[in-house]
C-alpha cells in the first residue's frame, strides 16, 4: 500500500461491504472505489502480505481482526464526522464526502473531543 489512507480506504471498504454482502469480492471493492480491478488486486495482495485480509479460497476477502480493528476506528470516524457535519447544515452528501476525506487526517485528539461533543448533544 502506499500510503496509509489507502489502506484506511480498502479496509472501511471490505468492512461496509461484508455488511451487504455474503462474499466480498476484489470486483466489489473496484466498483465501490471505481478502482480498476488490477488496482485493487495490487492492493489485495499488500493487504494480504501485510496482515490486513485473508484471501479465501473462493478468493473472497476476509478482514483479519488487525483488519477489521483498523476499518472499525475509520468507520467509527466517518460516522461521526459525518453526523458533525450534518448538525452544522451540510447536505447529507457532501457531509459524506467530506468525512470520508476528513477521517484519514484527522488526529486522535481532535476525534475524542468530537465524540465528547457529540455525546453531550
Amino acid at each position: 500500500m502506499e500510503t496509509h489512507e489507502s489502506k484506511e480506504m480498502y479496509l472501511e471498504t471490505i468492512l461496509r461491504l461484508s455488511s451487504e454482502l455474503k462474499k466480498v469480492r476484489s470486483i466489489d471493492v473496484a466498483n465501490q472505489l471505481g478502482f480498476s480491478r488490477a488496482s485493487v488486486s495490487v492492493a489485495t495482495k499488500n493487504l494480504k502480505e501485510q496482515g490486513y485480509i485473508e484471501i479465501l479460497s473462493d478468493n473472497s476477502l476476509k478482514l483479519t481482526s488487525r483488519g477489521e480493528a483498523i476499518a472499525n476506528e475509520v468507520f467509527a470516524k466517518h460516522e461521526a464526522l459525518t453526523s458533525l457535519l450534518k448538525s452544522f447544515g451540510v447536505s447529507d452528501d457532501t457531509a459524506e464526502n467530506d468525512a470520508c476525506r476528513i477521517e484519514h487526517i484527522i488526529s486522535d485528539e481532535t476525534f475524542t473531543k468530537i465524540k465528547e461533543y457529540l455525546a453531550k448533544k
